[in-house]
């Protein structure tokens, strides 16, 4: 592939990533109560995954295309080897956790579960899905500076980042003195709420379910990788 090809693909990638990121944000945000009146709940869903079914296969598309880049950087040995594999996993565990008595969910009983205390994956960060994400992207931003990586890895970050601060304020609004006094017993960034001592740090602990289920993700995505990371770098 020439350069200008080359340059091409990544260009394609880019704009692919926008696009998805973009429209996410302006779906579920400023255009979504609009959207809503006109079409009904069923047609903005329907709408809303086109869209994010289009762009997301823009970006698979892209991403196929391009031939390998070296990388601008490579992570040394010791975070490929040990940093990497303990922050998926506890990615992992945030990202099962998650899905379990979740107040941020659309449920009729949402504001009845954000007024209980935070315990679990709750009790680290009150959007343990969004932060298993940026964790994931945090992590392999790191461990390898190629074109097609950084591109990827930062658009899933502003994604769930930026998410996140968006979802409380709308949730703000949904719910109100609910959500209001969710987000004062918790914390937006991982463990701050245990160390300015709102949480025990007992609280923390994620509960079978959510542990158990960590860890077999984490050794299921250790061996789809077919090489030595996580699970399988430790054993060796």
């Amino acid at each position: 592939m020439s350069g200008s090809e080359a340059m091409g693909s990544l260009t394609s990638l880019v704009l692919a990533t926008i696009a998805f990121v973009g429209s996410h944000f302006l779906l579920s945000h400023p255009l979504r109560a609009s959207l809503v009146k006109r079409m009904g709940e069923g047609g903005f869903l329907a709408v809303y995954s086109i869209v994010a079914l289009f762009t997301f296969g823009w970006m698979v598309w892209a991403g196929v295309a391009m031939e390998p880049m070296a990388p601008r950087w490579v992570a040394p040995l010791w975070f490929y080897e040990w940093a990497a594999p303990a922050l998926m996993l506890l990615a992992a565990i945030l990202l099962v956790g998650a899905n379990i008595r979740n107040p941020a969910f659309p449920n009729p009983t949402g504001a009845s579960t954000a007024i209980r205390p935070a315990t679990g994956v709750f009790a680290v960060t009150r959007h343990p899905m969004n932060w298993a994400f940026m964790i994931w992207a945090i992590t392999h931003f790191i461990l390898s500076g190629t074109p097609l990586n950084i591109v990827l890895t930062i658009g899933l970050f502003v994604l769930t980042f930026f998410g996140s601060l968006l979802q409380d304020r709308k949730k703000e609004g949904l719910m109100g003195d609910a959500w209001q006094g969710w987000e004062a017993r918790t914390s937006f960034i991982p463990f701050r709420a245990v160390l300015d001592g709102r949480i025990p740090v007992g609280a923390i602990w994620p509960g079978w379910i959510s542990l158990l289920g960590g860890i077999g993700l984490w050794a299921a995505a250790s061996w789809a990788h077919h090489i030595p990371v996580g699970l399988f770098a430790w054993m060796i």
